[in-house]
């Protein structure tokens, strides 16, 4: 039978999972660390820079020539520099095995975590959400709706110490607030965007905040935030692409776990499937 409710929602965890690998791309690695996936093109500028073929893989035997290697190659165009060291690890729970800037990530189809924070405001009439609309001179998404905070892990940082920070700049929410926060379900998708492959991990918090809360933009990730009553919250989701890509399907996990939709009904159960499907 037709389950519009579902095509509405699957469609932006499609849109998510868009990658299919190795979609004749190299495997990448790091030693015998299996890490990351080249396009042919960057594959032989890669091996130019000091990594050697094996098989159908390209290896980098010394890790710590990845980011000067990286360095080199932005510089020359291949892909932009963003000024932000990631760990590079095989995956979310592993070891740090080199460093790699921002932009560099989708280029070499390295893993990247990130944190979600959802702003929940519990009233009478049921859950409420602070959503962020992020500001026009954006790198990535201008204009798009977004959470209350989100960011990726740079290097270094745990995924707690990581959402403390971006929650203070983004949206001035106090430390002793953010403790309070629930860690949830964990998200991963692979997607192809115009910089290139996204592997994407992302932890997905919940906060309740007291209705007296006001979130302030601070770093100019934002521009505002607004509290939407969290069906209409599910209502724009449906119908439109409003918010930034990967947010919809934190909110998807949102809206199963706040029983918006039933986790137990064929369209919860197949949503719940789709998400928890591992991508990286």
């Amino acid at each position: 039978m037709p389950d519009p409710l579902y095509d509405d929602l699957f469609r932006h965890i499609a849109a998510c999972r868009n990658a299919v690998l190795p979609g004749g791309r190299a495997l990448f690695l790091l030693g015998p660390h299996r890490v990351g996936w080249l396009q042919r093109d960057l594959a032989a500028r890669v091996m130019a820079g000091g990594a050697r073929r094996v098989d159908d893989a390209i290896v980098l035997d010394d890790a710590a020539m990845l980011e000067p290697l990286a360095r080199r190659l932005a510089d020359d165009g291949a892909f932009g520099w963003r000024g932000e060291a990631f760990d590079v690890r095989t995956s979310p729970d592993g070891p740090a095995l080199a460093r790699l800037d921002r932009g560099a990530l989708p280029a070499f189809g390295v893993l990247s975590l990130g944190v979600h924070l959802n702003g929940i405001v519990q009233r009478a009439d049921g859950p409420w959400l602070w959503v962020g609309r992020r500001a026009k001179n954006k790198h990535m998404d201008p204009g798009k709706l977004d959470q209350l905070v989100a960011g990726g892990v740079p290097a270094g940082y745990t995924l707690d110490e990581t959402l403390r920070k971006e929650a203070d700049e983004e949206a001035a929410l106090p430390a002793a607030l953010v403790q309070q926060a629930r860690p949830g379900t964990a998200i991963s998708y692979a997607m192809l965007r115009p910089e290139g492959l996204r592997r994407d991990w992302l932890r997905c918090y919940d906060l309740d905040l007291p209705e007296s809360f006001m979130p302030r933009p601070v770093d100019g990730e934002f521009e505002a935030f607004e509290l939407w009553p969290l069906p209409a919250v599910l209502d724009r989701v449906r119908r439109t692409d409003d918010f930034k890509f990967n947010v919809n399907l934190v909110l998807i996990d949102l809206f199963l776990r706040e029983r918006l939709i039933d986790p137990g009904s064929t369209t919860g159960q197949r949503l719940r499937a789709a998400l928890d499907a591992t991508a990286y």
